[in-house]
């Protein structure tokens, strides 16, 4: 039974970010939209991305991405436009025949995964390959039955908080992660270029160490991390870093996205 739990595909991302840190660097975390810019080029770019980053989180498209900056928003619904659904994903997903070692996760808001159904989205989901999954909409008191229908794959969902999180809450949102521990630098949505300077500001770095002290499994920041300088800051004080907008554009102008994710962690 504990070989089993160990090999669950929950653990699998731990340990991906664990190993990462222990070589004295945040893991990357790299997020992209599905099907951005294009559909028939999506399983490059993760192969791309999967090739330099410790863990990805590919984005499902959705009509409202709340949680998500204009940048997002905008490879969303172009992704939306040319037929991008959850199924078509997860068909693209399980068609890869050689899997990359990073392990994938699913960020989704609830609907999509609605419509794909509880009783059978974690069966194709672990038979794609994925992970896990981020849902920014879905309050905790209200995950119990995705939670509980994940867990029958070993899938993980991720908690995420923020710095205006309780402490009370805080802490039982870290005892209940899965993968690791979501750590919004800020309040807000995603994309924005004045949230982070270069320098990350002290209490964000102090915020940081009190989710560490609370998590059992490891942490990542994200929102607004687009340098190395900002990974740079963040070493010492999370597991990882998840590097999404910026990432998104670079995919967006066409740019090497493997030399993109290796610039962030050069000294």
């Amino acid at each position: 039974m504990q070989e089993a739990l160990l090999a669950a595909p929950c653990d699998a991302v731990s340990a991906a970010i664990q190993a990462a840190a222990a070589k004295g660097r945040p893991a990357l975390v790299g997020f992209l939209t599905a099907g951005f810019p294009t559909r028939l080029g999506f399983k490059d770019n993760l192969a791309a991305v999967a090739s330099v980053c410790d863990v990805v989180e590919v984005g499902v498209p959705f009509s409202d991405p709340m949680a998500d900056g204009t940048t997002i928003q905008r490879a969303s619904f172009a992704a939306l436009a040319g037929g991008v659904t959850l199924p078509w994903i997860l068909e693209e997903l399980g068609s890869i025949t050689c899997r990359h070692s990073a392990p994938i996760l699913l960020m989704s808001y609830l609907n999509p995964l609605l419509s794909v159904g509880l009783d059978s989205l974690p069966r194709k989901a672990a038979a794609a390959g994925v992970a896990g999954f981020i849902v920014p909409d879905l309050p905790f008191e209200e995950s119990g039955d995705l939670k509980q229908a994940l867990e029958r794959e070993g899938l993980a969902l991720v908690q995420m908080v923020t710095p205006v999180t309780p402490p009370e809450r805080l802490a039982m949102l870290c005892r209940e992660a899965k993968g690791f521990v979501y750590a919004v630098t800020m309040t807000g949505t995603t994309g924005t270029h004045q949230g982070l300077t270069s320098e990350v500001p002290l209490e964000v770095l102090e915020y940081m160490d009190r989710v560490k002290a609370c998590a059992n499994v490891p942490v990542c920041a994200g929102f607004g991390i687009r340098s190395r300088e900002q990974v740079a800051c963040f070493a010492g004080h999370v597991d990882g870093v998840v590097v999404g907008s910026a990432l998104v554009e670079a995919l967006e102008r066409g740019e090497d996205v493997r030399t993109f994710l290796r610039s962030l962690r050069e000294a």
